[in-house]
């Protein structure tokens, strides 16, 4: 891959434009409804933009096209297209209520609803969760910095990758807040999805020229994976059909780990609902709309985009896999490393793991598959002074070497569906052993704690798209790399923002200055940006360790567990029953808490069964309205809830934006019938 003196100028001059047009719009905000809600004047599409921008960042661009290229494939489209049905919903369903209350934050609106105890369970759970997604958007946006720059010769780290991305979107934030986060995500959110496209034509024009391709074989179940040759005269999109018509399906088994087709029933609604119904970052664009037509109008469009975005960025995932599952499998052998290190020690029978110190790149060229080189060099220097590109050579430091413990009753796994095809002597090795442990662990009487292998690093597929497909010296890579690194600016300064509302208008108005002033909100607001840009960009490095998981996407959706089914729960059980008191609210929010938290730890320790991350999402979400209800049957409010009107916009459904709506649901729903079993059958 080479960046031209084209591309250069390409890319420096969007990051200038974007910042630039973000301050510009918003150069006088005085209040903290200027500041935090853009003096609630939004447009219809500045809201959908917005809403697009904000959502689609390094989770998704990085998330979804790294599941896409796993087992997963096209399945992890839902998350797109249940957004489009979810969407709709939201704006005539829950948005009229929002802008009646005429509130900062959704954290407010409990305490409309409850109470204030039950406002700040959600704010101090929502800012904690936020910590997370912080660091989590600016390291995976880091990490396709990190393998692009790779391509090209250079070595950028992950935190000097994240400090870039951090200040930026703290520049525009801090001078501009909400208006400013507005007028940029215009910029960003059409160069992203024109930048998506582009790096789908070419992937498909890649694949249309390659005589030979990767595909997951019989079914994904399995996970074997087989190399298939093409005939010349075969199209990009033939191919494309007969690499990848097992992974194009909507319907994943019921046992998979990332997206069982059971969760679609209930588990993947819950965070679909709470994301756009509930989450601060997204629905502050549609607090501050200029009424409440024009807050439905972009929220259905937006809805519409969604449809369109799993065919330019989950439909490249899948054809990195095709084409560069060499490479990803490359890329994991520094996370392996330690994990097979660990391993050699806790089995010293194994056959198949052997310490070399100090091997010569002549050693590592010659080294024969099957059996793994655990690589271990006097220091850094020394280790990248080789070049491995041998996904059974694992360099370690001596240090690091060194400093490796493994506790005594440990497991080795992988939820990497293709482990097995990849290393099958390991594999069929660690049975036994696994076996042999858990039964020693069940003698003793003591919970066992796992390691986790990965075949492919399957993060790193947009990363490969950008650094394979696009032509080079043409401005094209500058433009999309520019369009990635506005994608994830765009959704960190979303978070920057709301986490500086919660911050500042939940806690810091709440309980600490009740009597501030206008000014000391807005300056405090433009503080908790610069402090929470530090948390981000300090926490990101720490969330390339593969023990956490294998898919920064995974990650990102499992936390939000956390809160996500109590919100959404306590949320529409206050909205359709008036009567539940005060105490449901609080006691609804701290049963999820619980709940997923002891679910979670007793499949980790293996005290219980281990429950897929949205199953468990629908059991919590059952049970908060089962609480709720209990409570509210027990000590009912003697009159049920008024919501009063406590602003001045415009209050009236836009008739047009419902006739859309009911087009954008239909249009999801043929899609879903085509790529299920019956209709890939056909």
């Amino acid at each position: 891959m080479e960046f031209g003196l084209l591309d250069i100028v390409v890319f420096v001059g969007f990051i200038a434009v974007v910042v630039s047009t973000g301050i510009l719009k918003s150069r006088h905000e005085k209040t903290g409804e200027d500041y935090f809600l853009a003096g609630r004047g939004l447009k219809w599409w500045l809201i959908g933009f917005s809403l697009i921008a904000a959502n689609i960042s390094s989770e998704q661009l990085v998330g979804m096209s790294g599941n896409a290229a796993s087992h997963v494939g096209l399945a992890i489209a839902s998350y797109e297209w249940m957004a489009a049905i979810t969407l709709v919903v939201i704006a005539f369903a829950f948005l009229p209520y929002f802008l009646r209350a005429g509130i900062y934050t959704m954290p407010e609106f409990l305490e409309v609803r409850y109470n204030a105890t039950a406002r700040t369970i959600m704010a101090v759970a929502t800012l904690f969760i936020y910590m997370l997604l912080l660091g989590s958007v600016t390291y995976s946006g880091a990490l396709t910095i990190n393998t692009m720059a790779s391509k090209m010769g250079y070595n950028v780290s992950i935190y000097n990758a994240a400090l870039v991305i951090g200040i930026i979107a703290m520049a525009y934030v801090t001078a501009g807040g909400l208006k400013a986060c507005a007028w940029a995500d215009l910029i960003q959110g059409s160069a992203l999805i024109l930048g998506s496209a582009v790096v789908m034509l070419f992937a498909f024009k890649k694949l249309g020229a390659t005589t030979e391709g990767l595909a997951f074989v019989e079914n994904v179940k399995t996970g074997a994976v087989g190399m298939k040759s093409f005939a010349q005269d075969t199209g990009a999109m033939d191919r494309f059909w007969e690499l990848n018509k097992v992974r194009m399906n909507m319907f994943l088994p019921k046992d998979d780990k990332v997206l069982p087709w059971t969760a679609l029933l209930l588990g993947l609604w819950i965070p679909n609902f709470y994301y756009w119904g509930m989450n601060q970052y997204i629905t502050q664009r549609t607090l501050a709309s200029k009424s409440l037509a024009e807050g439905q109008k972009g929220i259905v469009f937006s809805a519409f985009m969604k449809i369109l975005i799993p065919f330019v960025v989950v439909v490249p995932g899948i054809i990195a896999f095709n084409l560069f599952a060499k490479d990803m499998q490359d890329q994991s052998v520094g996370d392996n490393a330690p994990v097979i290190a660990k391993y050699m020690m806790a089995n010293k029978n194994t056959q198949l793991v052997s310490v070399v110190q100090n091997p010569s790149e002549t050693a590592v060229a010659d080294w024969v598959h099957g059996k793994f080189m655990i690589a271990v060099y006097p220091d850094e220097v020394s280790l990248k002074a080789v070049k491995v590109n041998n996904p059974f050579v694992l360099p370690l430091t001596q240090e690091k070497f060194d400093g490796l413990k493994v506790a005594e009753y440990t497991v080795f796994e992988s939820e990497d569906k293709s482990w097995q095809a990849a290393f099958p002597e390991l594999a069929a090795e660690l049975q036994g052993y696994n076996e042999s442990v858990m039964a020693a662990a069940s003698t003793a009487k003591v919970s066992v704690t796992s390691e986790k292998f990965i075949a492919y690093k399957y993060d790193t597929a947009l990363g490969q798209l950008l650094s394979n497909v696009l032509p080079a010296k043409t401005g094209l890579v500058g433009f999309v790399l520019a369009a990635l690194l506005g994608a994830i600016v765009s959704s960190l300064a979303a978070m920057l923002n709301a986490a500086s509302t919660i911050f500042t208008m939940d806690i810091f108005k709440k309980y600490i200055h009740p009597q501030a002033g206008q000014k000391t909100l807005v300056l405090l607001g433009r503080i908790c940006v610069v402090v929470f840009s530090v948390i981000a960009v300090m926490l990101a490095p720490q969330l390339g360790n593969p023990k956490i998981s294998n898919s920064i996407f995974t990650i990102i959706q499992e936390s939000q567990g956390l809160i996500s089914p109590g919100i959404l729960g306590v949320f529409v059980f206050g909205l359709i029953v008036r009567k539940a008191p005060p105490v449901a609210g609080v006691i609804g929010l701290l049963t999820n808490i619980v709940s997923y938290g002891g679910m979670y730890m007793l499949g980790r320790y293996k005290i219980g069964p281990e429950i897929q991350f949205l199953n468990r999402m629908a059991i919590c979400f059952a049970l908060v309205l089962i609480v709720m209800s209990l409570i509210t049957l027990i000590k009912p409010l003697a009159q049920p809830i008024v919501f009063e009107r406590k602003t001045n916009i415009e209050l009236v459904t836009s008739r047009g934006a419902k006739i859309a709506g009911i087009f954008v649901v239909i249009i999801t729903l043929a899609l879903y019938i085509l790529f299920s079993p019956i209709g890939l059958a056909k």
